[in-house]
């Protein structure tokens, strides 16, 4: 009778416990979702079509949950000043909380498979062993219940420590290859109905491809697009078509309030540039023919993930409740099942966060992996920029010309990820014209070595960390020094326009033994060249506080115009 009555009492906990813990699944907060600003002359859909939702269920299966091997170092302090964050240190990656170091899976490519650093593995095993983890609080963010703090329980099974899996390796010429043929294949959704901006678009199509010759141009550097005359006649009728509607529903910080300085400042600064844009944004949503989903994945981790959980469901979640509201109030995604409207993130997490919810929208990702499902011709490689002043995005800009640059080849940095451990061991202080070095001191003395020593060196490294994506990528050509990509199955900026052998190196991760070498067999006159390249193409990677012909906001917009027109269908 008393073990009858004890299982009675436990059951009843359990119960209570899952009722307690887990975020509701349909409990909408009006006051969360309503707009910045209520507009007059904004239209009410509430009555055309309920929720029909054309995405994946909000219910995780075991695969979806992807437990993370690094805890992550989610200090209170780096939320007092968001648009700080990262600012501090010139190794980019290594101020950052989460920065890399919270990835669910570590991939390293079959080439580099049987390399293993035994120690630092160890350690991170036993660092990540938590007989005592956590159970989850929540506290509740209007429509949604967030996670904001631990209590001690205990893990059902352990954190998996850097986990390597060898995947196949996608040249850039292979990329190319697969960008065509998905041109070819690809299309949005179907939509459910008629609308005339289908009909405009399918029309653009027809007038990009049949572009007319351009054989020079005063502003443009040719030899770095793909095909010029397409991009030209793209990029006129962006500006004399293309209408955006941006959702003023949700509410700051995750909604509508931009992070401007750090390594993810990306996202922040198109969306700053987004929401002011008189050329491009439209108030009545059926003039559109892009829906803009203004929130931030920077914000939307320090918000949301719970430091020490190892677990992102909460975020996917809570996208999924947006997309559900927006659904609900406006006929425009069930239309075509989110294949109009488009994302623009450069935390890490973006592609797990997004791709439940928002897979047929088109979306600007820094973390472009192709090995982890980015797809060329949907998706856009978003540049990761790391700003040091939100008040002069292009302070320090520059760098010495092509003959004064003394040293071969420079890098500093954090050992994040498998790669970087592995170039340091081969050239760390073994050769004078390699500056290959490790983490740099912090301070103002040791950025100003950092920056200098990119502005008098011929190339710059740019290996990946824990993900595919480096701001250095950006900062060798903002210092006018030619990137050495050092990064399997990464997916370069504006891959969709952009012909990146014109203006840096790509080197795959097995030819690290052979850097020296391979840069050495770069002639000067090829040298001299890429850097005419990298400074021809710069006004591409910059950022202004009021938008610039061909600028980074420009181009962003415009590879995701481009992939629109390009996957357009009418009903």
């Amino acid at each position: 009778m008393r073990i009858v009555l004890l299982s009675g009492i436990l059951a009843s906990i359990v119960l209570i416990f899952h009722t307690i813990t887990l975020p509701p699944r349909n409990s909408f907060s009006p006051e969360f979702f309503s707009s910045q600003e209520e507009d007059s002359s904004s239209f009410n859909f509430a009555t055309v079509g309920r929720l029909s939702l054309l995405s994946d269920s909000i219910d995780a299966s075991p695969a979806d949950e992807q437990p993370l091997e690094y805890d992550a170092d989610d200090g209170d302090d780096v939320y007092d000043d968001l648009d700080m964050a990262d600012a501090d240190d010139p190794d980019d990656e290594s101020s950052s909380v989460d920065a890399k170091s919270t990835m669910s899976e570590e991939k390293i490519p079959e080439s580099l498979a049987a390399v293993v650093f035994n120690s630092s593995s160890d350690s991170r095993a036993q660092d990540a062993n938590l007989e005592n983890a956590s159970q989850i609080n929540y506290t509740d963010h209007g429509f949604l219940k967030l996670p904001t703090s631990i209590n001690n329980t205990s893990l059902s099974q352990r954190v998996p420590v850097a986990k390597r899996r060898a995947v196949p390796t996608t040249s850039v010429q292979e990329m190319t290859n697969i960008l065509i043929k998905n041109y070819a294949a690809y299309h949005s959704m179907r939509p459910l109905w008629h609308s005339p901006r289908d009909q405009e678009l399918v029309a653009v199509k027809k007038e990009i491809e049949k572009a007319p010759p351009v054989k020079h141009d005063e502003q443009l550097y040719l030899p770095a697009f793909r095909n010029f005359s397409r991009f030209i006649r793209s990029y006129q009728l962006m500006e004399r078509t293309l209408k955006v509607y941006v959702y003023s529903e949700g509410k700051k910080p995750i909604f509508h309030q931009p992070i401007l300085k750090g390594i993810y400042a990306s996202e922040g600064w198109f969306m700053k540039l987004m929401e002011s844009s008189r050329k491009f944004l439209v108030r009545d949503p059926r003039r559109a023919h892009l829906f803009y989903l203004p929130f931030s994945s920077r914000h939307l981790q320090f918000v949301s993930y719970v430091p020490g959980s190892h677990n992102r469901t909460s975020l996917r979640v809570f996208l999924q409740q947006y997309v559900t509201s927006i659904a609900s109030k406006y006929p425009f995604w069930n239309r075509t099942g989110g294949s109009d409207h488009f994302l623009v993130a450069c935390h890490d997490w973006a592609p797990y966060e997004t791709i439940h919810t928002m897979g047929k929208s088109f979306r600007a990702l820094c973390n472009a992996d192709l090995a982890n499902g980015f797809r060329l011709g949907r998706d856009v490689s978003l540049p990761e920029t790391y700003v040091r002043s939100a008040r002069e995005p292009q302070r320090d800009l520059g760098g010495a010309p092509a003959d004064g640059r003394p040293i071969l080849v420079f890098y500093a940095g954090n050992l994040h990820g498998y790669l970087r451990p592995i170039i340091l061991q081969h050239w760390e202080n073994k050769d004078p014209d390699m500056r290959i070095l490790g983490p740099m001191p912090h301070g103002v003395q040791s950025k100003m070595t950092y920056i200098e020593h990119m502005k008098k060196s011929k190339f710059c490294l740019c290996p990946r960390g824990y993900e595919v994506n480096s701001p250095r990528i950006v900062e060798a050509i903002f210092y006018e020094c030619v990137p050495v990509i050092i990064s399997d199955n990464y997916v370069p900026p504006f891959f969709e326009v952009l012909d990146w052998s014109a203006f840096s190196v790509f080197i795959e991760e097995k030819q690290v033994p052979y850097l020296k070498q391979i840069l050495l067999d770069i002639s000067e006159d090829k040298f001299q060249a890429l850097q005419l390249g990298v400074r021809r193409v710069q006004r591409h990677f910059l950022w202004h506080s009021a938008p610039v012909k061909y600028d980074l906001f420009h181009m962003t917009l415009h590879s995701i115009w481009y992939n629109r027109v390009m996957n357009a269908r009418v009903r």
